[in-house]
C-alpha cells in the first residue's frame, strides 16, 4: 500500500489526483492539504510514502517548501509550468506532471515510484471494483472486467488473460489472479486454466469449450468441474 497526500491551493487538482488514486486499489489517500505550510504540519506527526506537490502556491512555494524538509517523502511534482522541471529533477522527484495529465500518464509516475523505492509491489494484478481488474502489462496497466474475461492460461512465469475482445499477458502465477477472482464466477480446471463459467458452452470428456477455444481438463481438477453439474 502506498499512503500519500494531496499538496495544492486548487480543489480541482486534488479531486483529479483523488479520482486517479482511488482507481488504484494500492493508492490509499492519508490527508489533502491546500498550501505547504499545512503539509509541513501534517509532516511532522505523520509519515507517508508520496506526496504529490504542486509548485505555484500562497506563502511557500513548492520547491521551497520541499528544500525546507530535512526527510522528505518520495515526491511527484504537478504542477502547470513545465520550466521548472529541470530543477525538480535535480530535487531527485520520482517524476514531474505536466498539469492537464491523463490517468495513464499518472499510472507511469506511480509505477517509476515503484521502479525506484522500497515499497514493494505485491502483484501484477489489482483490483479496481468488485467487478474489474487492473492488469499490469508493457509498463501499463489495462482494466478489465471480470465479466469480460473468457479464461486464463499460465505459461510460464505469465499468464494470459483471454477476453471476448482481446489477450492481456500478465507476468503474475495463476494461483494469485485466482484469489482476486470472484469464487464463484470462475473455475479452475487444469493446473494452467481457469475458465469463467458464464461463458463455457459445451463440456465433453476432458475438454471445455468456450468461445473458439478448447480448454483442457486436467485430472486432478475433474472433481472441481463437477460443481458445474450440481
Amino acid at each position: 500500500m502506498i499512503s500519500y497526500i494531496i499538496i495544492d491551493d486548487e480543489s480541482v487538482a486534488h479531486d483529479i489526483i483523488k479520482g486517479y488514486g482511488d482507481a488504484l486499489p494500492y493508492m490509499k489517500l492519508a490527508h489533502q492539504c491546500y498550501d505547504a505550510i499545512e503539509a509541513m504540519d501534517y509532516l511532522r506527526n505523520h509519515k507517508v510514502d508520496l506526496m504529490f506537490l504542486d509548485l505555484n502556491m500562497p506563502k511557500l512555494k513548492g520547491f521551497d517548501f520541499l528544500k525546507s524538509l530535512q526527510h522528505s517523502p518520495k515526491v511527484i511534482v504537478t504542477s502547470a509550468y513545465q520550466e521548472y522541471a529541470l530543477e525538480g529533477y535535480e530535487l531527485n522527484v520520482v517524476d514531474y506532471l505536466l498539469k492537464p495529465f491523463s490517468f495513464e500518464r499518472f499510472v507511469q509516475a506511480i509505477n517509476k515510484l515503484e521502479q525506484n523505492t522500497d515499497i514493494q509491489e505485491v502483484s501484477n494484478v489489482r483490483v479496481s471494483e468488485e467487478d474489474r481488474l487492473f492488469l499490469r502489462s508493457n509498463k501499463k496497466y489495462i482494466q478489465v472486467k471480470t465479466d469480460d474475461i473468457l479464461f486464463i492460461e499460465a505459461i510460464g512465469n505469465y499468464i494470459k488473460v483471454v477476453t471476448k475482445d482481446a489477450e492481456v499477458q500478465v507476468r503474475e502465477k495463476i494461483s494469485s489472479i485466482l484469489s482476486l477472482l470472484p469464487e464463484n464466477d470462475f473455475l479452475q480446471v487444469h493446473k494452467s486454466f481457469i475458465v469463467a463459467k458464464k461463458h463455457i458452452k459445451e463440456v465433453e470428456g476432458n475438454r471445455i469449450f468456450i468461445s473458439d477455444s478448447v480448454v483442457p481438463v486436467g485430472k486432478t481438477y475433474k472433481l472441481n468441474l463437477h460443481k458445474l453439474f450440481e
